[in-house]
């Protein structure tokens, strides 16, 4: 149960805040008087008053309100002085996705969080993790002419990416696999050459870059996932197809990390034994 604070702490707390709010403001005792309806003379009181008890709830609103920030910041009811919707905006962003390999902006968070763990559930197979090939095919259609120029600008990126000193756990459905081995769906006329070469090159990353890149195999019929990317303690990020939905907000980040992590336990095939897998999909289509 939470400790009560005693009112006369709580009174202290009060005055020691609006003060502070009111200094670096720029208001002065009269204006911010007229602002909350009361007299200059109570403004003073508030700010330099030794009593027990708070203003009523209308004042301290309208002083909030005033100065910028919020009612239960200057109550301490909360460390942030921040109100409400300042804090949203601060917490989630969105930020358009263009169709590209690795654009500036996914680039630029991957490079934010070096050094932590990136967890990553993919629309598609992962471009991480595709050959030229099957890039230029997924591509060309929006690309056109500029596609071998975005696949040698994406994989210098993706090198570094990949250099970087960040774990990467991947959680992929099964189902996009499978799909993917025998040209359905979204896959469909991918040429048998270039799966099998998405096969090998799958495990060869496998066995250059394990334990540093893990990949999960889930049963999206008992467990879906959005495409979604964490990066470390930093930011979650849900992929919408046209925008990004970013969040920066410690809980909202940790309560997706959970989410991956149920995607891990309920993998239905694990990273270890993901050659195994890939080797029993090439053979079925050869």
């Amino acid at each position: 149960m939470p400790e009560k604070t005693d009112k006369r702490d709580r009174a202290l707390l009060f005055r020691q805040r609006l003060s502070e709010a009111f200094s670096v403001s720029s208001l002065n005792q009269s204006s911010l008087a007229r602002r909350v309806g009361v007299d200059r003379s109570t403004i003073s009181q508030l700010l330099a008053g030794g009593g027990t008890r708070l203003p009523n709830a209308q004042v301290v609103g309208e002083c909030a309100a005033a100065l910028g920030v919020s009612a239960d910041w200057l109550l301490g009811l909360t460390d942030h002085p921040d109100q409400a919707a300042d804090l949203i905006a601060a917490s989630v962003s969105m930020t358009a996705a263009p169709r590209a390999l690795v654009d500036e902006q996914i680039f630029a968070w991957h490079q934010e969080a070096i050094g932590y763990k990136i967890r990553h559930v993919p629309a598609t197979l992962p471009d991480m993790i595709k050959t030229r090939s099957m890039l230029s095919w997924e591509y060309q259609p929006q690309l056109g002419r500029t596609t071998d120029q975005a696949i040698g600008a994406s994989e210098d990126r993706l090198n570094l990416m990949r250099s970087a000193q960040s774990d990467y756990e991947i959680a992929l459905p099964l189902h996009e696999l499978e799909s993917f081995t025998h040209a359905e769906g979204y896959y469909r006329d991918l040429p048998l050459e270039l799966r099998l070469e998405q096969i090998d090159w799958m495990l060869a990353l496998h066995d250059q870059f394990y334990p540093r890149l893990r990949i999960y195999l889930f049963d999206a019929r008992r467990l879906y996932s959005s495409p979604v990317t964490i990066f470390g303690p930093l930011l979650a990020v849900l992929y919408l197809g046209r925008s990004y939905l970013a969040f920066r907000e410690k809980e909202r980040v940790a309560a997706i990390s959970q989410h991956f992590d149920g995607l891990v336990r309920e993998a239905v095939v694990s990273s270890n034994d993901l050659p195994d897998k890939l080797l029993e999909l090439r053979a079925d289509i050869v």
